[in-house]
């Protein structure tokens, strides 16, 4: 592998350069218009003068679990990284993970917490330095074009999408047993659509362990990364699909968003309400599904729209639900606090 990815800056010109400098605007206004419907509805006063008692000891639990499910969420990204021969200690990996998640949060920057992530982990060196800062801070401060990079940079990028694609494996996973066990109170083919979540997802999964285990397809994939200038990203694809790690991998990916679905229910606890666990498996991994689209500032009042329209059907107090997922977010934010650290440190 090359030790010296090249970043290749790109010039929009016209409507797409006024775009992409006016969205990150048009995402803060989208989120604060989202956050205003959903807190429209609350009766302020009469909340108030119900004198809610918050017990903060529940806040202080969240903040645990959202700890945990970016500690394991570095650690398998870590693991990932390291099988393909990238440096650094698991614990380096995860305190980037957590600067990832800090600009994921909002923090300003021409690029994502993942792609910041992927940058910065290709000058990892063994005693846990960085290597090249010069070019580093280059690198991350203009877009960076994969088709004329270098291949060490190419497969940093290509080991953190396969850790999102785990991710997202998890959070379908998990979204599809809360349709099993809640889905008819959500509509009446609920449940069916939990069954066929569930039935896609491990069909995915034995289709892409059955491409490894099997010579021929192997060496066809093999000879399709070595195409792509990848040829070290073998042992990763192995580490996150091949059997029976596959299996660990959905087991680990599922508890991640189990530790993020605790947290929004001690939320809903530190304000006296309760929600069905199964309402929260549906609608957390739901909100996750929705966050993929770039329509928010780190799911500002898209999360508390949608969450409170759907534990509504559950029974849950709408307001509570606004409140919670408020304080959801911003524990979020101070969870991923240490993540500064790596960046003021770095500078």
């Amino acid at each position: 592998m090359s030790s010296t990815p090249q970043a290749t800056p790109k010039n929009p010109s016209g409507w797409k350069s006024i775009l992409k400098r006016a969205w990150p605007t048009i995402r803060i206004l989208l989120s604060i218009a989202l956050l205003w419907k959903a807190t429209s509805g609350i009766d302020w006063h009469t909340l108030l003068d119900s004198e809610i008692k918050m017990e903060p000891m529940w806040l202080i639990a969240a903040a645990i679990a959202i700890c945990c499910a970016f500690i394991c969420g570095g650690l398998r990204w870590g693991f990932l990284m390291r099988s393909v021969g990238f440096e650094g200690s698991l614990k380096s990996y995860i305190a980037l993970y957590f600067a990832g998640g800090l600009i994921n949060q909002g923090l300003p920057s021409t690029l994502g917490g993942d792609s910041y992530r992927a940058i910065t982990a290709t000058h990892f060196t063994n005693g846990d330095k960085l290597s090249e800062t010069k070019q580093l801070d280059e690198e991350l401060h203009h877009s960076v074009d994969l088709g004329h990079s270098t291949p060490k940079l190419r497969l940093s990028f290509a080991i953190t999408l396969v850790d999102r694609l785990l991710g997202l494996a998890g959070n379908n996973l998990l979204g599809g047993i809360g349709l099993i066990l809640g889905g008819a109170t959500l509509a009446v083919w609920g449940q069916d659509l939990g069954y066929t979540v569930m039935a896609v997802m491990l069909l995915a999964g034995l289709t892409i362990a059955f491409v490894l285990a099997w010579g021929p397809s192997r060496q066809l994939l093999q000879k399709l990364l070595d195409r792509l200038h990848m040829n070290h990203a073998m042992p990763g694809v192995k580490l996150a699909f091949a059997w029976p790690t596959n299996i660990a991998q959905a087991l680990f990916g599922i508890g991640i968003h189990s530790c993020i679905i605790l947290a929004f229910s001690f939320c809903l606890r530190a304000y006296g309400a309760e929600a069905p666990i199964a309402s929260l498996m549906i609608g957390l991994p739901a909100l996750s599904l929705l966050l993929m689209l770039p329509i928010s500032i780190s799911g500002w009042g898209l999360r508390e729209a949608t969450l409170s329209s759907v534990l509504a059907l559950w029974g849950v107090n709408p307001s509570l639900t606004v409140l919670a997922s408020i304080s959801y977010g911003a524990i979020t934010v101070l969870s991923v606090l240490p993540g500064a650290y790596f960046l003021l440190k770095r500078k």
